[in-house]
């Protein structure tokens, strides 16, 4: 039976702490500041298990009497000296693809140290694993995150123990010092000083749920991304919520948001917020009677029509002020319109073309706030068409 690969993981991670460079100069400064970008430390911290665990399975792969717990200790160690050794003599020349391409390397630290690791768990390869296809199999990708978080529940390799690694290895490699704290010291005292103000020094994002740590100079940065943060709805409803649900909330349930008018499908093109739809199909009723007029009386004039709808207003306002939606209040309308008396019908022309033109321009024109338009546009629409009006008089 082929042995468990999460078996026996050893539970602790000791005698793992690389020790601190001492500066070499006699009577320069002794006291560093080991302070660095807590994000990136975290990040390179986060890339071991994973690495060590791709090293403990593609080592023993195939071999029925070796499990990946059982050599984990063993790689671990040997792994961590690798990368010390390899970040200390590392020069970021350029980078050779699998298609052949060669690229400039990144300098960013993450990027290095990410790239050392895969180059040290392509060396425990053993030959089962490079000759059998292993390589490109589902199955081994399973394999390695299962491994690597069996190992962090069970505590194998412990964050801190990680970070402190970590911030090593960065240092090694951050050659343009943008990721740690540089500044030397004479006095023990002079670093406790510096210290609190050093803007490596870390911080926890202080949001309910949020767990993210960085450095004093990302607070600001974070702040404007994190997803827990309770912020203002964006669209100025009176909700505050976490930035992450603020899509969700924009369009679902939020009476802010911009929908349709009810009567869009018979004419009336206005977006307003949805928590103005009452309001507007009060206010706004004669346009809307006069659209389902339109289509009731398809070869009646606007004039005709006009004065029709402030007949049904006139005699019947209780009965249409409270229907909402385009099937009810057409209803409504063609019984009513019936119980008017026939409707003296004249042949639409194109004065009456133009001046329904108008009635929608000027109606745009009164809803400027629910939906923007370009006014000297308008202007010159209600302009244009006055022209025509005045041509098909005359």
């Amino acid at each position: 039976m082929e042995a468990s690969p999460f078996a026996d993981i050893p539970l602790n991670d000791v005698g793992l702490t690389p020790e601190k460079v001492k500066d070499e100069k006699e009577g320069g400064p002794a006291f560093y500041c080991h302070l660095c970008d807590a994000q990136v430390v975290y990040n390179i911290a986060r890339a071991f298990l994973p690495g060590l665990a791709t090293a403990c399975i593609d080592n023993t792969t195939g071999d029925v009497f070796t499990a990946p717990a059982s050599v984990a200790a063993e790689i671990r160690k040997e792994m961590v000296e690798y990368l010390m050794q390899r970040s200390e003599t590392f020069v970021a020349e350029s980078v050779v693809l699998d298609d052949g391409l060669e690229v400039e390397a990144s300098d960013h630290p993450y990027d290095i140290i990410a790239y050392l690791i895969n180059e040290y768990a392509s060396t425990k390869r053993n030959l089962f694993s490079r000759v059998s296809g292993w390589l490109q199999s589902d199955k081994r990708e399973d394999y390695i995150d299962d491994f690597a978080q069996e190992m962090e529940i069970n505590g194998f390799w412990s964050i801190d123990k990680r970070e402190e690694i970590a911030q090593t290895l960065l240092k090694n490699v951050d050659l343009k010092n943008e990721f740690h704290c540089d500044m030397k010291f004479y006095s023990a005292d002079e670093l406790a000083q510096h210290v609190p103000t050093c803007k490596y020094r870390p911080r926890t994002c202080q949001n309910v749920g949020c767990h993210a740590r960085f450095s004093a100079s990302q607070v600001e940065k974070h702040d404007s991304d994190c997803p827990f943060k309770t912020i203002p709805c964006e669209q100025k409803c009176s909700a505050s919520l976490m930035r992450r649900e603020m899509d969700r909330h924009c369009i679902t349930v939020c009476p802010m948001k911009l929908v349709n008018c009810p009567f869009y499908s018979v004419g009336c093109k206005s977006a307003l917020p949805q928590c103005k739809i009452e309001e507007h199909s009060s206010s706004d009723l004669h346009i809307h009677l006069l659209y389902i007029l339109q289509g009731i009386h398809k070869e009646a004039s606007v004039q005709v029509l006009r004065k029709r709808v402030e007949q049904l207003q006139q005699k019947y306002s209780t009965k249409l002020a409270n229907i909402r939606d385009v099937r009810s209040l057409t209803y409504k309308v063609k019984d009513l319109d019936a119980k008017l008396g026939p409707l003296k019908v004249g042949a639409t022309n194109k004065v009456d073309e133009a001046a329904m033109t108008i009635a929608k321009v000027e109606f745009l024109e009164a809803n400027a706030t629910n939906k923007p338009i370009e006014t000297e546009a308008i202007d010159f629409e209600i302009n244009t068409i006055k022209d025509t009006i005045e041509a098909a008089k005359s």
